[in-house]
């Protein structure tokens, strides 16, 4: 794959005024993020309240994690209805019924029902992420394109960092408590109708219309973003998952520094994408020097022996998939058309959040085969290593340049 293929058309669409759209489309990029880590510190009190529940034990962790499956699963479909009913007005519904689904909890007793409840969030975040990262190729192009969908990785991290925090805070007066947050969707949705422009396709197309909807899908074109990308999903979310286990490892047991070392690693995952808008395009989109730097950083985790080598590790890792993350979104969003970005954007969340959800499954099992985390996380990192060296020769051939960025309206999309 060559570095022009993750580059915008060099038509330019024209954005919208202000920047309170891009400041919506941000928000509602961290909606599926509270969904991941809201509950995350509240797990054994709702474990305690439900534990005369038969199969609590799975069925609470599972609270936690459902809604990323769900949303895997779900955004191929949520992008097909981009396309054909419009992004807008997807993006209004499904952040007002997420509203409704996430505080569901608040008055539900059982614990099945509850589980259901996350399933539905989990749909609502797939048309949610599947929109806002639709709507940012819609509206913008080039370098300024590139800034948003790294402004997007980097929001991820930070709300990650404070949800946690938040969702503590709650959980401390009472496990339903931090559920109120998902009413902010409320919030929301009426301020996205009124300040989002309606976007049409710079050839004069909207969503829906028959020759946007029934023209082939570049499915090959799409293919191989995709399957790096759930790889690519799978190193950004180790450290994450698996930092208190490793530090665990070399002896660190105080919550205190757990903390503030994942908080470090956050941190450093919003330097690489503040560094990703900083550097040459040739060197943001070069997805072997974005995997060496990632696999670095795991070879020094799984080599520690110790506080200082585990959290250098752990910081180059961070650093590299805070750069990798904008580059494979880029990457995708310049092989699609207007007519297809809904759907091209689906596969690409769907791959991502895939990746997701198998990371903490494939490093469990190759803890099992390897005898150690550490051990399982370098070869990991050895892996990684690989991938970057085998894209070398793809990423010199030329590939097809995207379309256009879409124009946008003045007027908004009818409610209906």
């Amino acid at each position: 794959m060559s570095a022009s293929s993750a580059v915008s058309s060099p038509h330019r669409g024209t954005a919208p005024a202000g920047r309170l759209p891009a400041v919506l489309l941000m928000v509602g990029s961290c909606l599926p993020v509270l969904g991941a880590v809201l509950l995350a510190p509240v797990l054994p009190r709702i474990q305690d309240h439900f534990a005369h529940v038969p199969g609590s034990e799975a069925l609470v962790p599972v609270m936690l994690t459902i809604p990323a499956l769900s949303l895997a699963l779900l955004a191929p479909f949520a992008g097909v209805i981009v396309d054909r009913l419009g992004r807008k007005r997807l993006l209004i519904a499904a952040t007002a019924l997420y509203a409704v689904f996430g505080t569901a909890p608040l008055w539900l007793d059982s614990l099945p029902a509850i589980i259901a409840s996350r399933v539905l969030v989990g749909i609502t975040e797939a048309a949610i992420m599947t929109a806002c990262t639709t709507l940012i190729g819609d509206y913008y192009s080039g370098e300024l394109r590139d800034r948003y969908l790294a402004l997007q990785t980097m929001c991820a991290a930070i709300s990650a960092t404070l949800f946690f925090v938040v969702g503590g805070a709650l959980g401390a007066a009472d496990w339903r408590a931090p559920f109120w947050l998902y009413a902010v969707g409320l919030l929301i949705a009426p301020v996205m109708a009124r300040a989002l422009p309606a976007p049409s396709s710079p050839h004069g197309e909207a969503p829906g219309e028959p020759e946007a909807v029934r023209r082939p899908f570049p499915i090959r074109r799409m293919a191989g973003v995709c399957l790096i990308t759930v790889f690519g999903a799978a190193v950004f979310y180790t450290v994450p998952v698996e930092m208190a286990y490793l530090l665990d490892d070399v002896g660190v047991e105080s919550t205190g520094v757990i903390g503030a070392v994942t908080a470090g690693a956050s941190a450093a995952t919003v330097l690489g994408s503040v560094l990703f808008t900083r550097v040459p395009q040739r060197l943001r989109h070069h997805l072997p020097a974005l995997f060496a730097l990632c696999a670095a950083g795991f070879l020094i985790m799984g080599l520690a022996d110790g506080l200082p080598l585990l959290v250098v590790g752990a910081v180059v890792n961070c650093v590299g998939t805070g750069l990798l993350l904008p580059s494979l979104v880029t990457r995708a969003m310049g092989r699609l058309a207007f007519a297809d970005r809904g759907r091209g954007m689906g596969l690409w969340t769907a791959s991502f959040f895939l990746g997701q959800f198998l990371c903490p499954l494939v490093l469990l099992a190759a803890k099992g085969a390897v005898g150690g985390l550490a051990t399982a996380v370098a070869f990991f990192g050895v892996a990684t290593a690989l991938l970057g060296a085998a894209l070398l020769p793809s990423h010199r051939a030329p590939a097809p340049a995207a379309d256009a960025p879409a124009k946008t309206e003045p007027e908004p999309e009818p409610a209906s």
